[in-house]
């Protein structure tokens, strides 16, 4: 099976400093949409991994994540695509617990699941602890310059083999031209 686990915010949708917090508040980046019908048409299963502390916080309860994700795969189809499955951390990082990214606990999950080994997988982000993760679980990284991807590449330390695209668009361009 081929697979891609795409981080959120800041890969998918514009992410702010203050959450995404509301459907109002979701915005998709340009090309993003696009991005996984391209992949879905070439017979990859998508999935999006995505810390949301702002549960545990009390900013946004899980019906307000439900909704902006619904409305994500609502877009995702009108441009041909499909999300296979969401699975989000609702825990601050003081909760040290193992599906927060940098943590491998959510990509290890998702192998289980989907019954697949992470080794051809890409996860895609825009932020250190997503390649973090991707590299801990074995899964291939990649880092978008789309959110905070280009502070990120700045700020070096990647783990070794990270690739890096302009944003999700030039991702699926790539794998799947």
């Amino acid at each position: 099976m081929k697979l891609v686990i795409l981080d959120r915010d800041g890969t998918i949708n514009h992410d702010s400093d203050h959450y995404i917090k509301s459907l109002d508040e979701w915005r998709p980046i340009k090309g993003s949409m696009e991005a996984i019908a391209r992949l879905t048409q070439a017979g990859y299963r998508i999935v999006v991994a995505t810390n949301q502390s702002g549960i545990a916080r009390g900013l946004f309860d899980t019906r307000a994540l439900f909704e902006i994700h619904d409305a994500l795969q609502r877009a995702a189809a009108q441009a041909g695509g499909r999300v296979d499955a969401f699975f989000f951390c609702p825990h601050t990082a003081d909760a040290r617990c193992q599906c927060r990214k940098p943590e491998p606990g959510m990509l290890l999950e998702i192998a289980r699941r989907f019954n697949v080994s992470l080794k051809d997988v890409y996860m895609v982000g825009d932020a250190l602890k997503d390649t973090q993760a991707a590299a801990a679980a074995g899964a291939r990284p990649v880092l978008v310059l789309t959110g905070k991807g280009k502070k990120t590449r700045e700020e070096g330390n990647l783990p070794a083999g990270t690739e890096v695209y302009p944003d999700l668009a030039a991702f699926a361009e790539h794998l799947a031209p």
